[in-house]
């Protein structure tokens, strides 16, 4: 079993930043990540990076969400600049051992 303790979400103003974290234990970690979820809608992957550093990232936030990681601390980082309306979301850490596991996810509110 993997636990994991989020953090970093919140309200921000359309063009604003947040930086959101995700510290995992329990198991040997190899990939880790994050995908969002609207309101009805399935959860739509935005983030991942390996173990080695190498990072892959949606189109819809290229040049604006940075991955990152600190592998000793298991813990991944997701760096959103220049947020927009449309990235208002419940963001959810995820890692990747034998299995998937997720966290228990974090709201992202961007609105004026």
């Amino acid at each position: 079993q993997v636990q994991f303790v989020e953090s970093g979400g919140g309200l921000v103003q359309p063009g604003g930043s947040l930086r959101l974290s995700c510290a995992a234990s329990g198991t040997t970690i190899y990939y880790m990540g994050w995908y969002r979820q609207y309101p009805g809608k399935q959860r739509e992957w935005v983030a991942t990076i390996t173990s080695g550093g190498t990072t892959t990232s949606a189109e819809s936030v290229k040049g604006r969400f940075t991955i990152s990681r600190d592998s000793a601390k298991n813990t991944v980082y997701l760096q959103m600049n220049s947020l927009k309306p449309e990235d208002t979301a419940v963001y959810y850490c995820y890692a990747v051992s034998t299995t998937r596991y997720w966290g228990q996810g974090t709201q992202v509110t961007v609105s004026s």
